[in-house]
């Protein structure tokens, strides 16, 4: 049976853990760092930067999603950016992905937002198929960009001419 719910403070350990499991599904595991106190920090203080979902399956923790909130200029109101969804291979086939996404879905709906957006690894057939029978829409012309590190900081120093 599944269960989807909104993430608790008491749930810190639980998602830590399937943040590093994604992110070894994604073969990136050495590019993470995240610990339980920035996720209590950054998810459970009193102003979230996130929210986050824990789908339970027959009461085992099956899977997440990781959003928050983003705003469209040309449309003038709120989106939600999903960050992270996952559902560990144990649990997969089950719907529960489908249920995840259709639960941040609901949210977007019920906060009047213009849409959900999120990226997926361009060697991930199975999720790109799985977006793509949802409707989801492509943004081919667009490419992610990444500011971070020495480049975050040299940029964040320059001096701007008054």
């Amino acid at each position: 049976m599944l269960l989807i719910r909104t993430a608790t403070e008491s749930d810190v350990p639980s998602l830590k853990s399937l943040i590093y499991e994604l992110a070894e599904f994604e073969r990136e595991r050495h590019l993470v760092s995240v610990t339980e106190a920035d996720l209590i920090r950054d998810g459970f203080g009193p102003h979230p930067k996130f929210l986050a979902l824990i789908a339970e399956w027959n009461g085992g923790v099956a899977g997440y999603a990781l959003f928050f909130s983003s705003y469209s200029s040309w449309e003038g109101r709120a989106g939600l950016f999903l960050e992270d969804l996952f559902v560990r291979p144990q649990y997969r086939s089950h719907g529960i992905g489908r249920a995840l996404l259709a639960h941040v879905a609901r949210i977007a709906q019920k906060e009047q937002c213009y849409g959900l957006r999120w990226e997926v690894l361009d060697w991930n057939q199975t999720a790109i198929d799985f977006y793509r029978r949802l409707g989801a829409v492509f943004l081919d012309k667009w490419k992610s960009m990444l500011l971070t590190g020495e480049p975050l900081k040299r940029t964040a120093g320059e001096n701007i001419p008054t």
